[in-house]
C-alpha cells in the first residue's frame, strides 16, 4: 500500500541520514568537538588556574609593596613583568577562547609593578644611587621607544612580505602565532622573565619575595598546558612556561630552606 511504501523510504532516508553523518569526517570531527571535554583538555579549566596565579602574582606584587621594603626589588624582574603583562593582557582578548579573567589581573599586574619600580627609584635615589637610576631611566626610554616603533611599522611590514612572496619569510610573516603577532611575542616576553631569574641565579635569599616566586612557579606550570589547549596552538609558549617553572621553583626553593629548613637547624 502507499503507506507501507512511505514508511520504508521514510526509514530507507534515515539510514542514509545516519550513515552519511557516520561516514563523513568533516561531520564526525564537528561531533567529536561537541563532545564534552575533561578537565585535562579543558582551555577552559587551565585558563582558569592561569588566572589565578596571575592574580596571585598581582596581589604579591600588592603585599610587598604593603609590608616588604623596597630594597627587596629586583627593578631587572620588576621591569619585565611590566612588559609581560602589557603583552598577555592582550594576548588573552584576542586568543581563542578568550580570557577576560587572565586579561583583568594582568592589567592590574601592570599598575601593581609600575608601583613597585617607583618605590625601587625613589629608594636608590634617597639613598645616592643617582647614576644607576639615569642608567636605568635612559635604558628604558630607549626600549620604549624602539618598542613603539616596531608596533607602528609591523603591518605596514607583514603586509609587503606576505604579498612578496619571498618562501619561508613569507609563511612566516603570515603564521598565526608568527613574529608579527602578540602570540609570538607574550611567550617571547616569558623567556625575560626566565633570563632574569638566571641572571640573578644567587641572588640572596633575604631579596626574594615567596609570594611573587610562588605565583610565577604556578604561572609556568598551568599555563605548560594551557598553551597546548589554545588557539592557535602555541608550542613556543609551552616551553617558555616549562622553563618559567624551573626557574622560579629553583629560587622559590631557595628562599624556603634558607628561611624554614636550616633556619630551624
Amino acid at each position: 500500500s502507499t503507506r507501507s511504501i512511505w514508511r520504508v523510504n521514510s526509514s530507507t532516508s534515515r539510514y542514509r541520514r545516519l550513515l552519511s553523518t557516520k561516514n563523513d569526517p568533516v561531520k564526525k570531527v564537528a561531533k567529536e568537538k561537541e563532545a564534552p571535554k575533561g578537565w585535562w583538555s579543558s582551555a577552559e579549566f587551565w585558563g582558569g588556574l592561569g588566572a589565578v596565579a596571575g592574580w596571585g602574582m598581582s596581589g604579591s606584587a600588592i603585599y610587598d609593596s604593603l609590608k616588604s621594603g623596597p630594597e627587596i626589588i629586583s627593578m631587572n624582574m620588576t621591569s619585565v613583568l611590566i612588559v609581560y603583562s602589557s603583552l598577555f593582557t592582550r594576548w588573552a582578548i584576542v586568543v581563542s577562547p578568550p580570557n577576560y579573567a587572565l586579561a583583568a589581573c594582568h592589567a592590574t599586574n601592570v599598575a601593581a609593578q609600575l608601583n613597585q619600580l617607583r618605590r625601587a627609584l625613589e629608594y636608590k635615589l634617597e639613598n645616592g644611587m643617582r647614576d644607576e637610576v639615569e642608567k636605568y631611566v635612559a635604558t628604558a626610554a630607549a626600549g620604549i621607544a624602539g618598542g613603539a616603533a616596531c608596533v607602528l611599522a609591523a603591518p605596514k611590514v607583514r603586509t609587503k612580505l606576505m604579498a612578496a612572496n619571498l618562501g619561508i619569510l613569507t609563511s612566516i610573516a603570515a603564521a598565526d602565532a608568527g613574529p608579527f603577532t602578540v602570540h609570538f611575542w607574550a611567550p617571547m616576553s616569558k623567556w625575560l622573565i626566565s633570563g632574569a631569574s638566571f641572571l640573578d641565579f644567587n641572588r640572596p635569599t633575604d631579596k626574594i619575595s615567596v609570594s611573587q616566586y610562588s605565583a610565577l612557579t604556578l604561572t609556568g606550570l598551568f599555563f605548560s598546558r594551557y598553551a597546548l589547549l589554545v588557539v592557535p596552538l602555541n608550542p613556543l609558549l609551552c616551553a617558555v612556561n616549562v622553563a618559567l617553572f624551573g626557574s622560579s621553583a629553583w629560587h622559590l626553593g631557595r628562599k624556603i630552606n634558607a628561611d624554614y629548613i636550616q633556619e630551624k637547624k
